[in-house]
């Protein structure tokens, strides 16, 4: 849990750091600012989305992954729930909106990226923070130019962080033989697509409602649980 904790830390310091700086810049530069972190979520989305799909064993799941878990996410108000609960605690509407926009953004960089999902899992199993500390620099990172762009409520997706990776933390021992490599191959390609449109959204290049498709995640897992048990019965797919 050190690697989690130095994670949470780095991004609260991040985003304190970005928030002051955000004073002293100039429309402008929080315009430009703006735009790079746009364009980063996109490129970072795209990445893992090749990478991941070159090794790929089920090359559709992650559609029904997409389509599953966005009707679900849509039925609940994911994003609605999530707009109201940021601009109630924001001064305006316009404020509450950009800030919810960047801690959807802030949470799908922070939690679904590989490091944030391979790390509290090396962490249980094998005591190694590695992963953690690596992934903990690039937050820092990534909150500072979030925080100057949307404000310090960035600082508040590393709550959703700590919470993330410590979930997989206890449960690591007891779904070690369900954490496969092509079970976190599938849950990064659809880590990258949700990444993917949380940039075009900042991009003003299509308005996609990210937190509605967060249950995707949970459609591999669900697949993978299935296969196995499957086999267990002699069945193949």
């Amino acid at each position: 849990m050190i690697g989690t904790i130095a994670n949470t830390i780095a991004i609260i310091i991040g985003s304190i750091i970005g928030s002051a700086a955000k004073r002293g810049l100039g429309q402008r530069y929080q315009d430009i600012l703006f735009a790079a972190m746009g364009l980063a979520a996109v490129g970072i989305g795209i990445n893992a989305v090749v990478v991941g799909m070159a090794d790929s064993i089920y090359p559709v799941l992650f559609i029904a992954s997409l389509a599953i878990g966005g009707v679900i996410g849509t039925g609940l108000d994911i994003s609605g729930r999530f707009d109201k609960l940021v601009s109630k605690h924001s001064k305006q509407d316009s404020e509450g909106k950009n800030l919810s926009q960047g801690l959807s953004t802030a949470i799908m960089l922070f939690c679904f990226g590989t490091l944030s999902i391979l790390g509290p899992i090396n962490s249980a199993l094998y005591g190694d923070e590695t992963y953690l500390f690596t992934n903990a620099t690039l937050d820092f990172v990534t909150s500072m130019v979030l925080a100057s762009s949307f404000g310090i409520g960035i600082a508040l997706a590393a709550v959703v962080l700590f919470c993330w990776q410590g979930a997989i933390f206890l449960l690591a021992n007891q779904l070690a033989p369900l954490l496969t490599s092509q079970l976190m191959c599938e849950i990064t390609i659809v880590g990258g697509f949700l990444i993917l449109a949380s940039g075009l959204g900042i991009l003003k290049i299509k308005d996609i409602p990210t937190m509605n498709l967060l249950p995707a995640l949970f459609v591999p897992p669900i697949w993978f649980a299935a296969i196995s048990l499957a086999s267990n019965f002699g069945l193949t797919f």
